[in-house]
């Protein structure tokens, strides 16, 4: 099934999706209130997708349906509990193999908590930091948590994930380096947006793509309408999917509608499509970012412009940052050798 959440102007609905309408889930299933978005969803009980697959199954259900061009489509999960979002893909970590990374990435998944508070849907328009001049995108996959669960197994992981969607981790690439210096991590220079959609698609659906923990879909994006990544493999990570649950879940907890980001693809990011020879450059107010992903739909933002810059501002960039060399990785093929 493809899980959307929607809105005709009366607020957001949790949604199904089949063709080019729109089935409204909260009457298909008869819930006596309203069920706001994806996440509302999978919280009514660990069967609520089984459910919804034999509703959608009766004919004559009664549950409005509408155009999907007549609606707007939101974020599937419109507040997450958390988002966690890994670095999985050694071309992005190594960026192109031009630099080494530490032991420990290669023994364990890696990640960091972003902001749950600034997610936006699709073609949502999304501000532009105004402390920053390098605003960058990250074309990932994420993964929603359909039940609760604490050290959880990677074999049992798959359980947990109740499906995929597009990801766009919004990186101020001047703020993140000014500040990872520090030691503490990406901070405000990954505060101010994540985007998320156009749906979530569940895992069973994914079934084909699904091989050894991965998911091997064709990643691609493209800036006003010119690709600056094309056909990356979203089944070349060096870790799984039921890695990134287990490492998530140890001594803590998961719940549902956590988002859990693969992290960048092989080049799916700027720098790296600076590095491969694409004519790119950092992102604008205006521009328009799509990111195209094999089975889960295409995920479209604009920038919007920059709210109270100051350039006087006292939090700013302190720091002199190096462009990446155009063409040095042009040559570049990315091979999956596990250590």
């Amino acid at each position: 099934m493809k899980l959307v959440t929607y809105n005709t102007g009366t607020g957001p609905r949790c949604g199904v999706l089949q063709d080019d309408s729109v089935i409204d889930v909260t009457a298909l299933l008869g819930a006596p209130q309203p069920l706001r978005d994806v996440q509302a969803l999978l919280e009514t009980g660990a069967d609520a997708l089984d459910r919804l697959q034999s509703a959608l199954a009766q004919e004559n259900s009664g549950a409005p349906v509408f155009a999907l061009e007549d609606v707007q489509l939101q974020s599937p999960i419109l507040r997450p509990p958390t988002i966690r979002d890994f670095m999985i893909f050694e071309e992005h970590a190594t960026q192109q193999g031009t630099r080494e990374r530490e032991e420990a990435w290669y023994r364990m998944p890696i990640f960091y908590f972003s902001n749950p508070l600034c997610v936006y849907g699709p073609e949502d328009t999304v501000p532009h930091p105004s402390a920053s001049n390098m605003l960058d995108y990250e074309l990932e996959i994420g993964c929603v948590i359909g039940k609760e669960g604490t050290n959880v197994s990677e074999a049992d992981a798959l359980d947990y994930i109740a499906g995929f969607l597009i990801f766009n981790d919004w990186s101020a690439r001047d703020l993140q380096r000014d500040e990872s210096a520090v030691g503490l991590g990406p901070a405000k220079g990954k505060d101010g947006a994540s985007s998320l959609g156009p749906c979530l698609v569940t895992t069973d659906e994914l079934a084909p793509y699904i091989r050894d923990g991965r998911l091997h879909v064709k990643c691609s994006g493209r800036v006003n309408g010119v690709p600056w990544v094309e056909n990356s493999d979203g089944g070349l990570s060096y870790h799984t999917w039921g890695a990134m649950v287990e490492r998530a879940s140890k001594d803590s907890r998961i719940a549902v509608g956590d988002v859990l980001g693969c992290g960048t693809v092989g080049g799916g990011s700027i720098g790296e499509a600076i590095r491969k020879g694409y004519e790119a450059r950092w992102l604008q107010p205006g521009d328009v970012v799509e990111f195209e992903v094999e089975a889960l739909g295409t995920l479209r933002n604009t920038v919007g412009p920059k709210a109270d810059e100051d350039p006087d501002y006292r939090y700013g960039v302190g720091i002199e940052i190096d462009a990446p060399v155009l063409g040095i990785a042009t040559d570049y093929v990315y091979e999956l050798k596990l250590k």
